[in-house]
C-alpha cells in the first residue's frame, strides 16, 4: 500500500486474441484523438502505480475499456468486480480524469462524513485548485473525485497519500471478486498501462509527499 515493496507478478500475460482483435478499431480511433498521447501516458502511470500485481490480474480482476458505450463519452475506463475505478474523458484538447475512492482516505477526521472531506489537501494536489472537484456517489464510503489537465492529473498521481487511497480502493473492489467488465477488456490500452518502461513502484524514483515535498520511495 505504501509501495515500499513489489509484490511477484508474471512476466507473460494470459492474452485473448479474440478479444485483442475485437477493440483494435476503437483504439485506432482514440489514437486519432488529439488527447490520445495524455491518454496513453496517464493509463501507464495508473497500471504502473495503482494496480496490484497488474498482469497476474488482468483482465480477470481488473480491465481497462476503450471509448466505451457507456454514457460520459469517456475515452478510457478502468473497472473491477462490478465498479468503475478510474476513467479519463476529453476536455477541448487536453484530458480530464475521475477517480471513485474511499471518502475516508480524504476526510480531516478519517470518517465517512461528507462535510469533513480535506479541501484543502485536494487543492494542493493540483497544479491550480480550480483544477480539483469531487462528488459524492451512492454507496457507503466512495468519493469521487474530478482532475482537470494532464498537468494536474499527473501532479495527482504522484502525491503518496493519493497513491494509497487509490491502492487501497482498487484492492477493495478486486477483492470482492472476478471483473464483471472482462468482455471490454482492450489489450491494446493494456499494453500501454503495462509496458515495463520508466520507474516503478520498487524503483529508486520519488514521489511527492501530501506537502508538495519530494521523498524517497
Amino acid at each position: 500500500m505504501e509501495g515500499k515493496t513489489t509484490l511477484r507478478d508474471v512476466d507473460e500475460r494470459a492474452e485473448s486474441p479474440e478479444l485483442r482483435l475485437k477493440y483494435v478499431a476503437r483504439f485506432e480511433k482514440l489514437l486519432r484523438r488529439p488527447q490520445a498521447q495524455e491518454v496513453l501516458e496517464i493509463l501507464h502511470r495508473y497500471g504502473r502505480d495503482c494496480l496490484p500485481i497488474p498482469r497476474r490480474t488482468e483482465r480477470h480482476y481488473w480491465s481497462v475499456s476503450c471509448l466505451p458505450s457507456t454514457p460520459g463519452k469517456a475515452l478510457a475506463r478502468v473497472n473491477a468486480n462490478w465498479m468503475e475505478l478510474f476513467a479519463l474523458y476529453a476536455d477541448g484538447e487536453g484530458i480530464r480524469a475521475k477517480f471513485l475512492v474511499h471518502l475516508s482516505d480524504f476526510t480531516r477526521d478519517h470518517s465517512a462524513g461528507q462535510g469533513q472531506v480535506d479541501e484543502s489537501f485536494l487543492e494542493r494536489c493540483v497544479t491550480t485548485p480550480e483544477d480539483v472537484g469531487c462528488f459524492f456517489p451512492r454507496g457507503a464510503d466512495i468519493f469521487g473525485i474530478k482532475v482537470r489537465g494532464f498537468r494536474s492529473i499527473g501532479k495527482f498521481l504522484r502525491m503518496r497519500r493519493v497513491l494509497r487511497a487509490i491502492r487501497a480502493f482498487n484492492l477493495t473492489h478486486m477483492n470482492r471478486g472476478r471483473n464483471a467488465y472482462q468482455a471490454s477488456h482492450c489489450y491494446s490500452l493494456a499494453d500501454h498501462m503495462l509496458a515495463r518502461r520508466g520507474s516503478t513502484l520498487s524503483g529508486p524514483d520519488t514521489i511527492s509527499s501530501c506537502d508538495g515535498s519530494r521523498e524517497q520511495r
